[in-house]
């Protein structure tokens, strides 16, 4: 990286704030073309801490649909289902499919009272994850050990994610279909956090920052005032900062996105966000819940 490089990303200008739906003003996502992000790096865009959609080249051409489902049809994914209602309180429930079942079950594409997605840390083959994706990982990011999962996803219009925060570094490519995302900067009271716990510390009372209560949440206007809100689009990547609180859906017929789990130190500069992943991970381990283990290589 050339010495200034950081500053690039954090000086970068700040476009005006637009008028939300909750009274308040969203800033708008910060975009970078693909030689800027070279010329950053993405240790750049940790340090300067901010949200960042990257256009990747055009020659870069990771898989759709059907080559998915032909390259890694004997793969086991996990299959997540919860009803189709953004305030159910509960979480999802979970079971191990092949990847071939998931697009055999037209239910899994087409319901609209209950949401489907299939998950697998791809981490363990990263010949899978270069030719889904397009191009060589570990070259691209330089990840070495920090890398803690390569998450294959795929979703069916509708599908939402309820707001919260992730204790790693983000990087997300949208290979198939777009994704509505609504990002915040981080915090805690702001966000009013549910039980640590019963495992759920990094997921907000306020499950949609589209609809949110400013008379029942009135600390949340603050952080409204700064979130992002944008579509993902095929061919583009997301750098997420961790600790950033969070939301996506589905908006077409089928959504396919593989994002990177990076381990960063900044962690140790969000000391709630320390606290609830490691609670989070002893949780999750006791009770069984799913934990982005890596998926043993199955794929043929």
């Amino acid at each position: 990286m050339r010495p200034g490089d950081e500053r690039r990303t954090s000086d970068m200008a700040v476009p005006e704030a637009v008028p939300g739906p909750n009274g308040t003003a969203g800033v708008e996502i910060t975009r970078m073309t693909f030689d800027e992000f070279l010329a950053v790096g993405p240790r750049g865009l940790y340090k300067a801490d901010r949200p960042v959609v990257i256009k990747l080249p055009a020659d870069v051409q990771g898989l759709g649909r059907d080559e998915v489902a032909e390259r890694l049809a004997g793969m086991t994914v996990t299959l997540f289902t919860e009803p189709g209602d953004k305030n159910h309180p509960g979480r999802w429930e979970t079971r191990d499919i092949k990847l071939r079942e998931f697009f055999a079950d037209e239910r899994h594409l087409t319901a609209t009272d209950t949401w489907h997605r299939v998950v697998s840390n791809i981490r363990s083959s990263p010949a899978d994850v270069n030719a889904v994706i397009g191009f060589d990982a570990e070259e691209f990011f330089g990840y070495g050990d920090s890398l803690y999962a390569a998450n294959l996803w795929i979703s069916h219009r509708g599908v939402f994610t309820k707001n919260h925060f992730d204790e790693f570094e983000n990087f997300n490519i949208a290979l198939e279909g777009r994704k509505r995302f609504i990002i915040a900067p981080p915090g805690v009271r702001a966000y009013y956090p549910r039980s640590v716990l019963r495992g759920f510390g990094d997921k907000s009372n306020v499950v949609d920052l589209d609809d949110a209560d400013l008379s029942r949440y009135p600390r949340l206007a603050a952080k409204l005032a700064q979130r992002r809100d944008f579509v993902l689009e095929p061919g583009h990547m997301l750098y997420l900062p961790l600790g950033w609180w969070h939301q996506a859906e589905s908006l077409d017929e089928l959504n396919i996105n593989v994002n990177f789990w990076l381990k960063s130190k900044k962690i140790l500069h969000r000391p709630h966000v320390l606290g609830v992943a490691l609670y989070t991970y002893a949780y999750r381990r006791l009770k069984g819940v799913y934990s982005y283990k890596p998926t043993e290589g199955n794929s043929r």
